[in-house]
């Protein structure tokens, strides 16, 4: 990688420096873009305000014992239902069901994607033709929640957080029908990681491909299961998901590595005790009110995790707390293997996971397999997902600490804007014959050093298991640098001197479909017209932590990562990474940037408007996204958009006559 391989946040993480935005750099073949009268008032870089995070455990420290926050002298029976504290949500329970090999329906050679392996099939080109349908219906609304014994209001999905699990098998039809039921906000569902070419206008990001589903409407999607693996689904409206508008996204596949039991996803994600709109507002806050970004509370695996309550501090606050809510607890079997469906669900945390005692071998990273390799820690930037084998070789009666941890607050030197009160989320596994109340007792041996290492594994280990080996020279190059300035009254992120802003009544693709070329500046539109291979050389200036960068409709090819300028060394050049989401290094300095280098194929039948953003909700919410269109004649021409999508508009357009949308972010 070129430059020093980024390791460590350390205390750069949030140093904010007055110095001139980075100048112009040489590029070939760029993109048609409209950044005009939509650029920061200022060259120089802002500050972010780093308060001092608490101590472990917080006030109450005292009354507290082991990682599970527990009061002292108890043991792990929880002091609140599954109904209080996560709804109707069935996952973190020592009953929620293990997950099949694969769904019922033909099974050609055996099974529903016939002879394919992750070895002998491209995954992008001709899925399955499965001929089954798996339909949901999900009705989106408020209710109170206590995930982690601190009561608040939540956005549910079917009345659970974490919402329902999506089940199909690999080229399966996915048919969801949406209802808002939410009062006064528009919402969209996006499914994450899927390429969508038959179905760019399912994508679900309002103001990109389809206007928001109204209060008191509905919306029906229906979309390819064109990956396999593991992802999940969210709210891609502003900073819903932040408030618990997501679920696991299962599609079953070939797997390079055998297992016995599929425990199923594993949502692990850090957690506010404000509401998300609150969170909002703080992000949005002008740079007058000298407020810090939002900074998590907790951390939770499968939405479930204890709360160090403070019998001074938390009624201040106006929340309702009771200790040992209740954590997640798994059982397994001595002698049996594993599969883990890891995904980092969180607003901005960077997870890292791991299960005292073992190794774990990844298998795949996001919807790509792998050649396996072994772990002490996973780690996953927000929208990262690792399917990873664990083997039980504990005794019957044996009882162990699963962890993901937020590690040291980001304004002492960690990766993570956390309170420090309580980063470490932790859910109990017991063997076969373990007493399921009891606490374990097991340490931890990953080193600090793992835990503040504020990147993914090295690109050299992360080696997919169908090969295919990007152009050298790719028809398009394009160099990105993001900076995090101000406008005059807001610190924004910009994206060659561009910060986005959405527009919910005017749908990019919808005015590409009509074939409009020129867009407003801040919609951040990347035209690439009909190349067939375009390069992303992405500079990170804004010295604000790590970016994980989410690509839509792809997944792209990973060919560097470092510091510094890009030397244009290529790793496992032949066959280099795939995934959805990468994190982008923080900047060293105001003259040494954090850099990624990805790569992705386009044809007619990648026609679409595809987001590039970071991952970190607040993130969005300030502007860092772009929208790449792609193969704009053949969405002209060729795309076939169906009626529902005006329609929503429609309705959207109707609703907003009638009521004023506070928009106050991005709206992404």
């Amino acid at each position: 990688m070129a430059g020093r391989l980024f390791s460590k946040c350390a205390a750069i993480l949030l140093a904010g420096i007055a110095s001139a935005a980075p100048a112009p750099q040489q590029q070939t073949n760029t993109a048609s873009v409209n950044t005009t009268d939509n650029t920061p008032v200022t060259t120089a870089f802002t500050t972010q305000i780093t308060p001092t995070p608490s101590s472990l455990g917080g006030p109450a420290a005292t009354n507290f014992f082991s990682p599970a926050m527990l009061l002292k002298g108890s043991n792990l029976k929880p002091h609140l239902s599954q109904q209080q504290t996560n709804g109707r949500s069935q996952l973190g329970l020592l009953h929620a069901p293990r997950l099949p090999k694969w769904l019922n329906g033909p099974l050609p050679h055996g099974t529903p994607w016939g002879s394919a392996t992750p070895g002998n099939t491209n995954p992008y080109t001709n899925p399955p033709n499965t001929g089954m349908t798996r339909s949901y219906t999900f009705h989106i609304s408020e209710q109170t929640i206590a995930p982690d014994g601190v009561q608040r209001p939540g956005l549910v999905i079917n009345g659970a957080f974490p919402g329902p699990t999506i089940e199909a098998n690999w080229g399966d039809w996915i048919d969801v029908t949406v209802y808002n039921d939410l009062a006064t906000e528009g919402t969209t569902l996006h499914w994450h990681g899927l390429l969508q070419s038959a179905t760019p206008w399912f994508d679900g990001v309002p103001a990109v491909q389809q206007c928001p589903i109204a209060p008191g409407s509905s919306f029906n999607y229906r979309f390819r299961a064109d990956l396999y693996g593991t992802s999940w689904y969210h709210s891609h409206t502003s900073a819903q998901y932040a408030g618990g508008l997501v679920g696991p996204m299962i599609i079953y596949g070939p797997h390079n590595s055998e297992y016995d039991v599929d425990l199923g996803p594993i949502m692990l994600s850090d957690w506010y005790h404000t509401d998300y709109f609150s969170l909002v507002e703080q992000t949005m806050a002008p740079i007058s009110a000298g407020l810090p970004p939002p900074i998590s509370q907790n951390n939770l695996i499968n939405g479930k995790m204890n709360y160090p309550c403070d019998a001074v501090t938390t009624p201040v606050s106006g929340f309702n707390c009771t200790p040992n809510a209740g954590i997640s607890k798994f059982n397994v079997t001595s002698g049996l293997t594993y599969r883990l469906r890891l995904i980092n669900s969180g607003a901005e945390g960077m997870q890292k996971f791991s299960i005292d005692g073992a190794k774990l071998t990844v298998i795949a990273n996001d919807f790509v397999p792998i050649q396996p390799y072994d772990v002490d820690v996973v780690t996953l930037g927000i929208g990262q997902r690792s399917d990873v084998l664990f083997k039980a070789t504990g005794k019957p009666t044996d009882a162990v600490w699963m962890r993901s941890t937020l590690g040291t607050s980001a304004f002492v030197g960690g990766c993570t804007l956390n309170d420090g009160i309580s980063p470490e989320a932790v859910a109990a596994i017991y063997y076969q014959n373990a007493n399921a109340s009891v606490v374990p007792t097991t340490v931890s041996t990953v080193p600090s050093s793992e835990i503040e290492t504020c990147a993914n594994d090295p690109l050299s280990s992360t080696v997919p298991s169908f090969k295919m080996t990007p152009p050298v020279k790719p028809h398009t190059e394009q160099i990105i640098n993001i900076t995090f300035q101000s406008n005059g009254t807001h610190d924004l992120f910009y994206m060659n001197n561009s910060t986005f802003r959405a527009d919910y009544n005017d749908p990019v693709l919808l005015d590409a479909k009509l074939g409009h070329s020129t867009f407003p500046s801040e919609y951040n539109v990347y035209d690439f017209g009909a190349s067939s291979s375009v390069r992303l050389i992405v500079y990170n200036y804004a010295q604000t932590g790590v970016h994980p960068m989410h690509l839509h409709g792809h997944n792209m090819y990973v060919l560097a990562v470092g510091t510094g300028l890009w030397d244009s060394n290529v790793v496992n050049a032949n066959n280099p990474q795939r995934r959805d989401v990468q994190l982008l290094p923080n900047a060293v300095s105001a003259t040494e940037p954090g850099h990624i280098v990805i790569q992705f194929d386009s044809s007619p039948s990648s026609a679409g408007v595809w987001p590039f953003h970071c991952h970190i909700a607040w993130h969005v919410s300030a502007g860092l996204y772009i929208n790449i269109l792609e193969q704009p004649q053949a969405i002209k021409h060729d795309m076939q958009i169906p009626s529902i999508m005006a329609q929503t508009c429609r309705d959207w357009s109707a609703w907003t006559g009638r009521n004023v949308v506070p928009e106050i972010d991005s709206g992404l």
